[in-house]
Formats: structure tokens, sequence, C-alpha cells
């Protein structure tokens, strides 16, 4: 049976990545590509960030310890640049694979589990002991980049996820 706390902690991520999804809703081929900031990366290159970068690397990476994607993480290269031959589609359903596999872990993991795998040397000192740690990290991740896709598809069409009227 589920810990009250492990789902309280999977309901947060999971509202997060909804967030994500759901902002890019209604977005065209051609809006999901544009660059909007100075920065110069798309929703899609965002989307494609939060899939390899953070849902794969840190599910199934640290906390499963998954030999595959490890041995694959020098691979990616640019999580945050998509080639024009790449579909859209692609990219949101790799996103929504990533969460699957992600949830599937979490749903066998215990919170005060140490990571299975650790990038040693990435991060210097900087470590995240467990599973719970790893998820708040996943959390405020997700958060904050749910956060600069609004604040982008503002930009694109207006449209805004959580604006409550006056």
């Amino acid at each position: 049976m589920p810990h009250p706390t492990t789902d309280a902690l999977r309901a947060t991520l999971d509202a997060q990545r909804e967030h994500v999804l759901g902002i890019l809703a209604g977005l065209d081929d051609e809006a999901l590509r544009r660059p909007v900031l100075p920065t110069g990366w798309s929703c899609l290159g965002l989307v494609r960030h939060l899939a390899l970068d953070g849902e794969r690397f840190w599910f199934r990476c640290v906390v499963a310890g998954e030999p595959n994607p490890i041995s694959g993480l020098g691979d990616v290269g640019n999580a945050w640049r998509i080639s024009p031959d790449v579909p859209a589609r692609a990219v949101l359903d790799l996103y929504r694979q990533e969460v699957e596999r992600a949830n599937a872990i979490l749903a066998g993991a215990r919170l005060d589990a140490p990571p299975a795998w650790w990038p040693t040397g990435l991060f210097g000192d900087w470590r995240l002991d467990d599973v719970r740690q790893v998820i708040l990290h996943m959390i405020t991740e997700t958060a904050c980049h749910a956060g600069h896709l609004d604040a982008v598809r503002e930009l694109i069409d207006g449209r805004t996820w959580l604006i409550l009227p006056e």
C-alpha cells in the first residue's frame, strides 16, 4: 500500500507535469519550435530537457540505476535543441513516456532509499541523499520550467494557465 507522503509528493509532481503539457495545448508546430526569449530555447526544447535531463536522468538513472539510460547519457547532446525533422508530437510523447516510466519506478520506491546511482563529479559536493529529495528536486525543477512555459505561452498568444480573474 502506498505511503500517504509518497502519494502527496506524486500528486504534486503530477500536477506540475500536467501544467507543462496543459500550457502547451493548442500550440501549432511553428509556435512550439519558435524561440521567444533571447536565450533561444523553444517550448519543445524545454519539454525535451524535462524528459531527458529531468525525468529520465533523475528517476531512471539516479533512483533506479538503469544501466542503459546511464550509459546513454553522453548520447543525449543538448536536450534543449530540437532538430527540424523531429515531429513535435514525438517530443511530447517522449515526455509522457518518461513520466510513465518514472511513475512506475516511484511506485516501487521507498522515500528513504538512497539513490541507486549517483553521477560522481557532475555536481561537485552537492548530492541528494534519498528518493524523497529526488522527488522534491523534480517538483521544483518541473514547477520552475512550467512557469517559464507560462511566460512564453503568454508572449506567443496571450493564453495563461491559472490566472484568477479580479
